[in-house]
């Protein structure tokens, strides 16, 4: 498989609420101590990291590799997508974008970072 499942986002209005609830069901360990409260579940192999933090929305999405993130978004839209969010940099971290499927779920793509 070439575009892998990297990363995870569980987004809510309460995203502390949400982090303790996942935090107790599953065991997760999830650190906030971030200006925008970000709470980062570190993955352990075979497992993958992900976030869970607040937004005026409720959301879950994956993110997936792509070596050419504008390239990807492109292809998404002629096979039926939309592009949510252009490519953009997260500070200190990768670059990202999202789009929409066919029936509407939001689906990342992230650059792969250089080893």
């Amino acid at each position: 498989m070439s575009h892998k499942v990297m990363h995870f986002e569980i987004h809510g209005r309460d995203g502390k609420r949400l982090q303790e609830f996942y935090a107790s069901l599953f065991d997760w360990k999830v650190d906030a101590n971030n200006p925008m409260k970000y709470g980062m579940v570190t993955g352990e192999p075979p497992g993958i990291a992900g976030g869970i933090t607040e937004s005026p929305q409720t959301l879950v999405t994956i993110y997936v590799t792509a070596d050419d993130l504008g390239a990807a978004l492109k292809k998404a839209e002629r096979l039926g997508g939309k592009t949510v969010m252009q490519p953009s940099k997260v500070p200190n971290g990768p670059e990202i974008a999202q789009f929409s499927d066919p029936e509407g779920n939001v689906i990342g793509l992230v650059k792969p970072e250089p080893m």
